[in-house]
């Protein structure tokens, strides 16, 4: 019996593998337009983020690895184009030699799998445009970053691919912004007010998030320097697309087979319309195993089952693939998502009687250093009880949330069946009632009654309207609300009339229902508690200004945005301006957008940032979005490299040295590619070019200074009365001496003033290079830096002593000391032996990677 298997990732090489398992006997054959087999597909976005070192890595198994494991025979680089169902033959084409081949079988298995949509709009094949999705296009994406140094990138389709493509390239440096045609992120994986919750997180993580945008072309001539949207340009170093998927089934369309928008339609046995034609993985559709309506779930898990129990059919087996639930995680910046079984829109959709419910929960005990929350939906049928899905955000392991819902759907439960479900429980695991037994109990509070509730999607609708806020906070939250202490209610509220609207609002949901449940004991008849409360919704009184939190006022500022402590909610947005330099366009967008989303005023801060006055709160986001477009960032604050100052360098008479490009350069290797770094405090830069010090570069944590280092030649000194060169020097250092000129080198500032002015040629320049000082600063505490002894004359060495004392900084520096203080407290001369040698360089990886200064030093 010969088995072909046409396709050699996930449900092809399964297949092929537990068919051999289950029958040494059986010859099997597996052909694939592939030159690798078994990748971890799913791995591919954290080999671009550097998580995954190596390519080898990503490589499940090699053919002749995967032969000698299984005995299954495997041809790489064949490409099926025709199959003959009556004839029982498949022709592929040798991508070697071009020759087309015939391989005759019993049992064919079709695993083609499926290949990235590519959009139809100009400049798709310009470099710097990427798929993910094999790893020849992680391997070319990771060395493009690399090699070019890429600094913005976008990325089309807000799918789970392409957000974790974007939580990669944001831990590689990159500023991200996502695009995604739909109105919301995760379409069809997640409702509406779930994605909406994620977008925001996702935005506070400094990924920038534009819905409801299309992709209309890539632009630039030689490679890729933006997208047009219909909604304007953004400029980019690199786009990644990530739209979806299509089946790779074209090849088959004059066979007769039986598919669907594309895919190969089968039975639970895998089976498809043709005789000993089998089909699984991403080229097939299935049933979802709650509706039993077909269903295509393009999954590496669903893939791997799906080509197992097709093996097992093929060698007798009374085996069937139930169908699907759309199970799914996601890892993103600070948060991860899990969803199983059906959202709410697509329970409605199948008829169901559908309730649900936003539950606020601890993931694991409070008191556990590291504990978190669960914003869990979770959706029922009113009248059964029977769970339908579940949709699950939090810091923490949301994928056992998703699998003890995704095995609780498959078992048929009921609410009730969770209700004492005997789950782990220890402090650092979960709590004693699991997250979501806690959730189910709600639910099955809100269906019986006994919690009266509004979901944030209500809320979001303004079903609030005419209610009167509380505030049910241990402590007053909500301006404009009134505040109720849960430990005092023991009667009716003074100032609550037992008939009217009351939305009952705490932190997670808890101390509101806890109020309400006493309340209907003393008579009102008219509380609602908000799903979620604060900790999910943005709660507002009607006709009260909002007020910012603390924690956002914080938030905010890390994102350059400081309170202007005028006003209660806004504030001045720092512009980053590179080196102080912007283009003429770059000027009117910030002009465009001081008028459209602040006061119409522009500052200049010390740094050379400029800031935008009085910008409200609610304009924020809106505000970075526009900027973005233009290529322009926010920023500068926290505990981080901060841009850097540059004079003007060679445009000033003293000038010596290019400071533009230098500080350009520090400016896109240290403040993007250090920008998500923590650092005990911040780290200022100055670049002067030249000892006049405009731009203080030794009141720096690091200044450069541009040095001209003259020489004398005493032969051609003529001893002249009148010495030129003592004339022009600005500091007194040239003097004539016995008849002689005699230039003191260790008070020479090194300007370059004295280069020619000798008429007889005394006074040359020797070397021109960069002086480095570091340790210093300005404030509360004023510290000149220290000088490193040596001249460097190129701007690799400054750039490797930079990037040298950051790391240095972030090693042996304490929490919310200055750089000056880490240098004052282990001896300058250790850090001078340090900075000249390159083991700070040999540890950076490791360096880096240390979890350390993560609450910092700096307070702006």
């Amino acid at each position: 019996m010969r088995t072909l298997v046409i396709g050699g990732v996930a449900a092809g090489t399964k297949a092929a593998a537990k068919l051999k398992r289950e029958d040494r006997s059986a010859e099997v054959i597996l052909i694939t337009k592939s030159s690798d087999i078994s990748y971890a597909g799913c791995g591919l976005p954290y080999y671009v983020g550097g998580l995954i070192e190596t390519e080898e890595e990503l490589i499940v198994n090699t053919p002749k690895k995967f032969e000698g494991l299984t005995g299954v025979r495997v041809l790489t680089g064949r490409e099926a184009f025709h199959l003959d169902a009556e004839a029982k033959y498949v022709q592929a084409r040798n991508l070697a030699n071009g020759e087309e081949e015939v391989y005759s079988y019993d049992n064919l298995i079709l695993a083609v799998g499926a290949s990235p949509i590519v959009p139809d709009v100009p400049g798709m094949r310009l470099p710097g445009v990427f798929q993910m999705r094999t790893p020849q296009d992680a391997y070319a994406m990771r060395a493009y970053v690399e090699e070019h140094r890429v600094k913005r990138a976008v990325v089309v389709g807000g799918g789970f691919i392409g957000l974790e493509i974007a939580e990669n390239l944001q831990v590689r440096g990159v500023s991200v912004t996502v695009i995604d045609m739909m109105p919301q992120i995760m379409p069809n994986v997640l409702d509406p007010e779930m994605a909406a919750y994620v977008k925001k997180h996702l935005q506070k993580s400094g990924i920038r998030i534009q819905t409801g945008t299309a992709l209309k072309a890539v632009l630039g001539e030689n490679e890729a320097t933006g997208i047009q949207t219909d909604q304007g340009t953004i400029q980019s170093d690199l786009i990644v697309v990530s739209i979806g998927i299509r089946p790779n089934t074209a090849f088959l369309k004059d066979t007769g087979i039986k598919m669907d928008r594309g895919t190969i339609v089968v039975d639970e046995q895998m089976r498809t319309s043709l005789p000993d034609v089998y089909a699984a993985g991403d080229c097939v559709v299935v049933k979802n195993r709650i509706t039993g309506m077909s269903q295509w779930s393009a999954m590496g898990s669903s893939a791997n089952y799906e080509g197992r129990t097709l093996a097992q059919v093929l060698t007798g087996k009374d085996k069937t693939y139930p169908g699907v639930l759309g199970t799914g995680v996601v890892k993103l910046p600070g948060m991860n998502v899990g969803r199983t079984g059906l959202t709410e829109a697509q329970a409605r959709e199948a008829g169901y009687d559908v309730e649900t419910v936003l539950a606020v929960t601890d993931d694991k005990a409070h008191y556990y250093p590291d504990s978190d929350s669960f914003a869990t939906k979770m959706i029922a049928d009113r009248g059964t009880h029977k769970l339908l899905g579940i949709q699950v955000v939090g810091a923490g392991a949301v994928d056992k949330m998703t699998d003890i819902a995704a095995t609780s759907i498959a078992m048929d439960a009921r609410l009730e069946d969770l209700e004492n479900l005997d789950l782990a429980y220890a402090p650092p695991f979960s709590t004693a009632i699991h997250p979501i037994v806690q959730a189910a109990y709600i639910l099955q509070n809100k269906i019986s009654g006994e919690m009266v509730s509004m979901t944030p999607a209500e809320y979001a609708r303004g079903k609030a309207k005419g209610y009167k806020v509380v505030d049910v906070c241990p402590n007053p939250q909500i301006a404009g609300a009134v505040y109720v202490d849960l430990s005092t209610v023991n009667g009716a509220i003074e100032g609550l009339a037992k008939d009217e609207k009351i939305l009952l609002v705490c932190l997670k949901g808890k101390r509101s229902y806890f109020l309400q449940n006493r309340l209907k004991a003393y008579g009102y008849t008219n509380t609602v508690v908000l799903e979620g409360a604060q900790y999910f919704n943005d709660v507002k009184v009607e006709g009260v200004k909002f007020q910012v939190s603390p924690e956002e006022i914080t938030r905010v500022k890390a994102l350059g945005f400081l309170q202007d402590k005028r006003t209660s909610n806004c504030f001045n947005g720092r512009v980053i301006t590179r080196n102080g330099k912007i283009t003429a366009e770059e000027s009117r967008v910030i002009a465009e957008a001081a008028e459209k989303f602040g006061s119409g005023e522009i500052t200049m801060t010390s740094r050379l940032t400029i800031e935008i006055q009085k910008v409200p709160y609610e304009n924020i986001e809106p505000l970075r979005e526009f900027l973005a477009n233009a290529g322009l960032e926010t920023g500068g604050t926290g505990s981080k490299v901060r841009p850097v100052v540059s004079c003007k360098g060679t445009t000033c008479q003293y000038g010596l040295i290019d400071t533009f490009h230098l500080s350009e350069m520090i400016h896109e290797r240290f403040y993007h590619g250090y920008g998500q770094v923590k650092l005990p405090h911040k780290f200022k830069i100055a670049v002067g070019g030249c000892p006049n010090n405009c731009v203080k570069p030794d009141l720096n944590d690091l200044g450069i200074i541009g040095q001209r280092v003259p020489s004398v030649d005493l032969e051609k000194c003529r001893g002249c009365k009148i010495c030129q060169v003592e004339n022009n020097c600005p500091i007194g250092v040239a003097k004539m001496e016995d008849g002689k000129l005699h230039l003191d080198s260790g008070q020479c500032n090194h300007c370059g003033r004295c280069d020619g002015k000798c008429p007889f040629g005394a006074v040359a320049t020797e070397m021109e290079g960069y002086k480095v000082y570091i340790g210093g600063r300005w404030g509360k505490k004023v510290a000149h830096g220290h000088a490193l002894d040596k001249i460097f004359t190129s701007e690799e060495e400054v750039l490797d002593i930079v990037e040298k004392a950051i790391l240095l900084f972030r090693e042996q520096g304490i929490t919310g000391e200055r750089f000056a203080d880490t240098i004052d407290r282990i001896g300058f001369e250790n850090v001078k032996k340090q900075l000249l040698s390159d083991e700070l360089l040999r540890r950076k990886q490791e360096n880096l990677a240390a979890q350390k200064h993560l609450k910092g030093g700096a307070t702006c």
